[in-house]
């Protein structure tokens, strides 16, 4: 666990009163001086490190960092302040304390001569961080005008290659987000357009007269309703999808029967089993209850779970709901004796509109929201959702709440 990190005005002056103390230790071990001495060269070094301090926090709030145009340029004028704080220093602690004229001169002229030098090193050595900060910049740049593409090397393990990592994710994820609307985009108008088409269809043939008998007529207008139906499916789905996505889906918890949801569930979707001859039972703990939940936003999620389950049972399978307590929280498991998911389609299960068979036929599927439906409505009760499959056996949908 971290504390909390000091302000950086009183890290500097720990800082400044560090180094006072141990110039002063080092000087009574290399020098063992008279009190005197020690006392005189601790006033000098006083003066002159709070004198040096001023100027530099003077420097640091007047905020002429932001001003200047270029991050070379910063440091460069940085270099230059501290060489001329350290002249400063030595060369006034000198005058103080040299017996020798000659000495004097000598130390000034080699403290302009080391003030110099660490200046242009240090602005050279710079370079190392400022080509890395332009080309970051560069690929920022690249980005802003649109080319996702734009990734950075990353060298080193200090600040600007974490940040140089955190970029490359960025933009990794732009071009995934831009290619999940591309994709969006065409799974909707596909979705959308495939019952209009077939309705508009219907209501021509009705208009022009193209079927007359009543037997057909009633054939048609079933058609045009079960595919307005499944219209009006999609666009309820798309309209939650977009309120999970945006965090306003609002829940309304309350102590309530699982069980009895779980037994709504099982009503519901057995006239579908039997028809596709598949065996749908449910296994519920007896002192589950009660739960605290959204009853309806949960009772949607297990239809979804449920929905899907025998989509992918093939005929003489079984699907099974069970649900028991996990000490606060209580787990409900959706299990298909079905084909199973590839390894590779199982990290994007819970994707909006991702499909494993990417030929989306809706003869064989939905437009892919209801899992991510479901994962949504899970996660906003505060709870996990996960899934387990192997290819041949089943698969298992479990969430906990």
């Amino acid at each position: 666990m971290t504390g909390k990190k000091l302000p950086l005005s009183l890290r500097y002056a720990i800082g400044v009163i560090g180094i006072l103390l141990l110039s002063l230790v080092i000087f009574v071990l290399v020098m063992n001086p008279p009190l005197a001495d020690l006392g005189l060269m601790a006033l000098f070094l006083l003066i002159t490190s709070v004198v040096s301090s001023m100027v530099g926090y003077a420097a640091y709030r007047l905020g002429w960092m932001a001003k200047v145009a270029t991050l070379r340029l910063t440091l460069l004028i940085s270099y230059i302040i501290s060489s001329v704080l350290t002249f400063f220093n030595v060369w006034l602690t000198a005058r103080l304390m040299f017996a020798s004229q000659h000495d004097l001169l000598l130390a000034t002229v080699l403290l302009v001569f080391a003030g110099g030098m660490a200046t242009v090193l240090g602005f050279f050595l710079s370079s190392a961080i400022t080509d890395r900060i332009f080309v970051l910049q560069k690929a920022a740049n690249q980005l802003a005008k649109g080319d996702l593409q734009a990734r950075v090397a990353v060298s080193g393990r200090d600040e600007v290659a974490k940040l140089s990592a955190d970029f490359n994710r960025m933009a990794a994820q732009l071009n995934e987000a831009k290619q999940q609307r591309a994709d969006l985009i065409a799974w909707v108008s596909h979705d959308l357009q495939t019952p209009l088409t077939t309705i508009q269809a219907i209501l021509e043939a009705l208009s022009d007269e193209v079927v007359t008998d009543p037997d057909s007529v009633q054939r048609y207008l079933l058609t045009a309703r079960r595919e307005i139906r499944s219209l009006s499916a999609l666009i309820d789905d798309l309209f939650q999808v977009a309120k999970l996505d945006a965090g306003g889906l609002v829940l309304e918890q309350a102590p309530n029967s699982l069980s009895d949801l779980i037994s709504d569930t099982l009503e519901s979707f057995s006239h579908l089993a039997r028809k596709k001859n598949i065996r749908l039972s449910g296994d519920v703990e007896s002192n589950i209850d009660p739960v605290t939940m959204d009853v309806r936003h949960i009772g949607r999620a297990i239809d979804n779970l449920v929905s899907n389950a025998l989509r992918y049972t093939p005929e003489g399978g079984a699907v099974t709901i069970s649900a028991h307590r996990e000490g606060s929280q209580v787990e409900v498991c959706v299990r298909d004796s079905g084909e199973g998911i590839p390894p590779e389609d199982l990290p994007h299960i819970f994707e909006s509109f991702y499909r494993g068979e990417k030929s989306r036929s809706r003869a064989t599927g939905g437009a892919g929201l209801g899992l991510a439906i479901a994962r949504g409505i899970v996660l906003a009760h505060g709870g996990q959702i996960r899934v387990e499959s192997h290819l041949g056996v089943g698969t298992e949908f479990i969430f906990r709440i």
